[in-house]
């Protein structure tokens, strides 16, 4: 196929871009099942590992599938380069690991993934990276935790599980003034409804797992970023310490990306709708929703997203109680700690995604005994609907 660059919109490009064919033809993307490959002459071994050929040298540096799902990816985000990892959290802590050394000071939003706030409060540490978590959503918070030593911002928005959305140009800027990086995971947002580096990020994570495979099947990240930054920090870090991506991984993600604008279109629709009837209940005493005119920070989701959320956050009235019958007397609606999928999903955080942390962190996220995530799927809206008012009268 033609490398000649093309302006695509997302939807041609995630099912063409960065496709390599065999000899054969193939329509589908080829699955590359291989550990390593073959040299003609020994001189041939010779210059590819000394860069002075193209070519594939081991899978876990680089492989053909790998690398479509990394140029796709790449076509997407509007990144110069990207490296495919095993998993989302594989992804993160190569991006941190390889953005800051000893001495170092990260500042970090407080509302992160709770084993995204693993690595940045205890992994860090232990090789001398100094870590302060911030209330991200106030710029101000950002610029006080300033110190000499921070090299490196990392932020989500918008934030698991409570979706507040935080100002990514205003962090950037910041982090551009006093020569640090800002790393943005973007797995809420998805690479349809925000663009991390057109807003000023440099570098970019994605748990694949979640809305780009979408369909309950493996486990996948990526980095993306500039090709200097891959170079000089990512690419000796991936290559020795081996957090690759499997090629049949990276194939299934291939055909998830195909498919993936149709279904975050449709999730996203459904869930603005939900959102709607939800904020409508006696049974509810709060909705958070990006889409609503009254999330916390509407006019940042209005000036930064170019959609709403295939996620809602809600709190029961109640408390635990209330919330696991609510969860338990749903029928369509799985309880599943998972989010992305095309099976609409629902999980309490303060007893998995974020039961490690203290109960006064928790608060400080908003995290409460009666809060619940809920991640739409593909069902029928009005199905969901119905489900979801069977559920609130039968608890």
């Amino acid at each position: 196929m033609s490398t000649k660059k093309r302006n695509w919109k997302p939807q041609t490009a995630l099912v063409h871009s960065g496709t390599l064919r065999s000899g054969f033809g193939e329509t589908s993307e080829a699955m590359y099942l291989t550990q390593g490959y073959v040299y003609e002459t020994a001189q041939a071994a010779e210059a590819r590992f000394k860069g002075e050929e193209p070519g594939f040298i081991y899978s876990r540096y680089a492989n053909p599938t790998v690398d479509m799902f990394e140029k796709r990816m790449c076509a997407l985000e509007g990144a110069e380069d990207a490296r495919a990892t095993a998993s989302g959290m594989a992804a993160v802590t190569a991006a941190l690991l390889c953005s800051a050394k000893a001495g170092d000071h990260i500042v970090a939003a407080r509302a992160l993934f709770g084993s995204c706030r693993w690595v940045v409060e205890t992994l860090a540490p232990k090789y001398g990276i100094e870590a302060t978590l911030v209330d991200g959503t106030d710029i101000a918070n950002w610029e006080k935790a300033v110190k000499p030593n921070t090299k490196l911002f990392f932020l989500e928005s918008p934030t698991n599980p409570t979706l507040e959305v935080v100002d990514i140009a205003a962090v950037a800027a910041l982090a551009n003034s006093i020569g640090a990086r800002l790393i943005v995971d973007n797995v809420f947002a998805t690479p349809l409804q925000q663009k991390p580096l057109q807003l000023g990020a440099h570098i970019v994570v994605y748990s694949a797992t979640k809305h780009i495979d979408g369909q309950g099947r493996c486990l996948g990240g990526v980095i993306l970023s500039d090709k200097k930054w891959i170079d000089e920090n990512l690419h000796d870090y991936f290559r020795h310490t081996g957090p690759s991506l499997s090629p049949f991984n990276a194939w299934t993600l291939l055909k998830g990306l195909e498919t993936l604008p149709l279904r975050v279109r449709q999730q996203t629709e459904s869930a603005g709708k939900i959102a709607d009837f939800l904020a409508e209940r006696p049974e509810i005493a709060r909705v958070i929703y990006p889409g609503r005119a009254d999330h916390p920070q509407a006019a940042i989701v209005k000036k930064q997203m170019s959609g709403g959320s295939t996620l809602i956050c809600l709190d029961v009235k109640g408390g635990k109680q209330v919330a696991f019958a609510l969860q338990n007397a749903l029928d369509i609606v799985l309880i599943s700690n998972n989010l992305g999928d095309a099976k609409s999903l629902i999980t309490h955080p303060a007893t998995t995604t974020h039961k490690n942390l203290s109960d006064e962190a928790r608060a400080e996220l908003g995290i409460g005994p009666g809060t619940l995530r809920l991640s739409v799927g593909l069902e029928d809206t009005d199905d969901l609907l119905e489900d979801i008012e069977q559920a609130l009268k039968a608890k």
